[in-house]
């Protein structure tokens, strides 16, 4: 039997603008991915944006993407550019990192 599609692996890379730098957004994203089951990483980038990639089931990732839309009290989110893309299974847990 079939748990459906929601326990599908899926992953997407997120590039998030705003007043997402400097506003504690990164650990954000990366409790925020520890509540869902989610793996794969966030990283600021030079441009002021914050870029992820994650991984997890169709349901989990759902969720995770509607908490970023949101952000933490002090970020604004102007723009989320969310592109899926095929499983990377090398991650194995969700990490912040540098530039």
């Amino acid at each position: 039997m079939s748990e459906g599609r929601s326990q599908e692996e899926k992953q997407f890379h997120i590039v998030v603008d705003g007043r997402v730098q400097g506003v504690g957004f990164r650990y954000f994203v990366y409790e925020a991915a520890q509540r869902h089951g989610i793996v794969g990483w966030v990283r600021n980038r030079p441009d002021r944006t914050v870029e992820i990639r994650a991984r997890g089931s169709s349901a989990a990732l759902d969720a995770f993407v509607h908490e970023l839309r949101q952000g933490p009290p002090a970020s604004r989110v102007d723009n989320l550019d969310l592109a899926e893309e095929p499983p990377d299974s090398t991650f194995s847990a969700f990490t912040v990192n540098v530039f």
